[in-house]
């Protein structure tokens, strides 16, 4: 055997990438929570200032509403960021124990995809009851559903609107994680390469600062339309079909015009770019971790 082969890394078991990637996601959750909270409410309340918002949920509903649906939150990130992101780490752990070189972009553009969709998947029910938790305190205090938890949640959906309504928006947020997982992983991987080699920075926590930084602003950028579109959706009361994504976004852009569709951007990047950071470089940590105790 080679000292090349010799060196090269063993992949990680499959649990370890999928627990790391839960656990990364949980722990920026619970930092960037409050954001979460503040966007949502920009994007259901049109022309509304965030400085306005803050006002009236810390005045109105206390500083702790900042933290309404942290448990969805969770519970999103344990199965959201836990699926997307572990099939991610998966598919990179096999690229590596199989090519001899690191993959071009497309390459890393269709892995994102295929693990943003899955995880999307899986985590909807968890992303509907999270819209509904968060956006609960701007409606009049005789339609808020008044969740208790997250589980509260899903049982008075199911009970009260059909199971099916738990997937209610599916198509906008598969679409939505479709374009984040690319802007988000492919563009950190790829970031990650170019730092590296053409500015010299070695593999360190200084290089996964610089590749998520990178990764946080794209990320924000493409997926806001989709974002906003997907909250209308998921927040809405009607018991009939949901209008498409791609609907939702003509409507927006023809009433309130483009602008509108990156509403509330700030927050939205506020919330991204330091959780995009934990998350990532969590993620890069966890894997030192693992292998400095079972070497």
């Amino acid at each position: 055997m080679s000292e090349k082969e010799e060196a090269k890394p063993k992949p990680l078991p499959p649990v370890v990438n999928f627990l790391k990637a839960g656990l990364s996601g949980m722990c920026g959750t619970c930092i960037c929570h409050p954001m979460d909270v503040m966007k949502n409410r920009m994007q259901m309340s049109p022309g509304v200032p965030v400085s306005e918002i803050i006002k009236k949920i810390s005045k109105t509903e206390g500083i702790f509403s900042f933290y309404s649906g942290l448990s969805a939150g969770l519970v999103r990130q344990a199965t959201y960021t836990t699926t997307r992101l572990g099939i991610y780490n998966q598919l990179q752990d096999y690229w590596k124990a199989n090519y001899p070189s690191p993959p071009n972009f497309r390459v890393l553009c269709g892995m994102a995809m295929c693990s943003g969709c899955c995880g999307a998947f899986v985590g909807t029910p968890a992303e509907v009851a999270l819209v509904r938790m968060t956006s609960d305190g701007r409606l009049p205090p005789s339609e808020r559903r008044n969740y208790k938890n997250v589980f509260d949640a899903f049982l008075r959906i199911a009970r009260e609107e059909g199971p099916t309504t738990l997937w209610r928006g599916t198509v906008a947020t598969v679409g939505r994680a479709a374009v984040v997982n690319v802007s988000q992983l492919a563009t950190y991987s790829q970031s990650k390469q170019i730092i590296s080699t053409k500015f010299g920075v070695p593999e360190s926590l200084v290089l996964h600062f610089y590749a998520s930084m990178v990764s946080g602003f794209f990320t924000a950028f493409n997926s806001m339309p989709f974002d906003i579109a997907k909250t209308r959706i998921q927040n809405s009361k009607s018991s009939g079909k949901p209008p498409g994504v791609i609907t939702v976004i003509m409507e927006i852009t023809k009433k309130e015009g483009v602008p509108a569709l990156w509403r509330g951007f700030w927050p939205t990047y506020g919330r991204i770019g330091p959780m995009t950071m934990i998350v990532l470089i969590l993620n890069e940590q966890f894997t030192h971790l693992y292998r400095a105790i079972f070497k």
